[in-house]
């Protein structure tokens, strides 16, 4: 008996009707009617979702550079990873990162490869966030630097925390943001090889 391959496939059963349910700014609301086995059907709901990009900056003292940013809906300061929608057309997705790592925190990246690919909350929403692994980090000087922060992004605090510190912080329930932790926890075991097992910035999402 040959043993099972372990790794997410295409699949798409058969929609038999797509009903709008709300259509926002970033997000829409749809619920499918999806034939399932033994020809039955059932209504799933889903959020329709553009796709996210965050970066984990880790600096030459193997130091995450983490970001705190107020998130309505869980109501608390959460700490983060550099992130956001994918919303430029034609970006790709590493231009993307580099352009929130820019915004967001105030550095570039010389070295860049693909952490780990995530679906946030595949019950529910379509997202898909591509983390990236940035060294190689340089300060970009204030004068260079345009970006204005609105909103959530005011007065947000960049911190430095060693990556061990974060892994363990991620462990004991004090990081939950979900690139976060799946990007810390994926950087400390990429570590251990040097990060010599990880694909190309430009590797092609699944």
């Amino acid at each position: 008996m040959s043993p099972t391959v372990i790794s997410d496939t295409p699949e798409s059963w058969d929609v038999v009707e797509s009903k709008e349910r709300f259509s926002g700014y970033v997000i829409r609301v749809v619920t499918d009617t999806v034939r399932m086995p033994r020809d039955e059907v059932a209504d799933r709901d889903y959020v329709v979702h553009p796709g996210s990009v965050a970066v984990l900056a880790l600096d030459d003292l193997d130091r995450v550079l983490m970001i705190r940013q107020y998130r309505h809906p869980t109501r608390r300061l959460m700490w983060e990873l550099p992130a956001g929608i994918r919303d430029v057309a034609g970006e790709s997705l590493v231009d993307g990162a580099a352009r929130e790592l820019a915004e967001e925190a105030g550095y570039r990246a010389a070295t860049w490869h693909t952490l780990v690919d995530l679906r946030t909350s595949p019950g529910m929403s379509d997202e898909r966030i591509r983390v990236f692994l940035a060294r190689d980090l340089t300060k970009i000087p204030d004068e260079e630097n345009g970006f204005v922060h609105r909103h959530e992004e005011v007065d947000m605090p960049v911190e430095w925390v060693p990556l061990p510190d974060a892994v363990e912080k991620a462990l004991m329930g004090m990081i939950h943001n979900s690139p976060a932790v799946a990007g810390i926890l994926a950087a400390y075991a990429a570590s251990v090889e040097g990060f010599a097992t990880l694909r190309p910035a430009d590797a092609p999402e699944a």
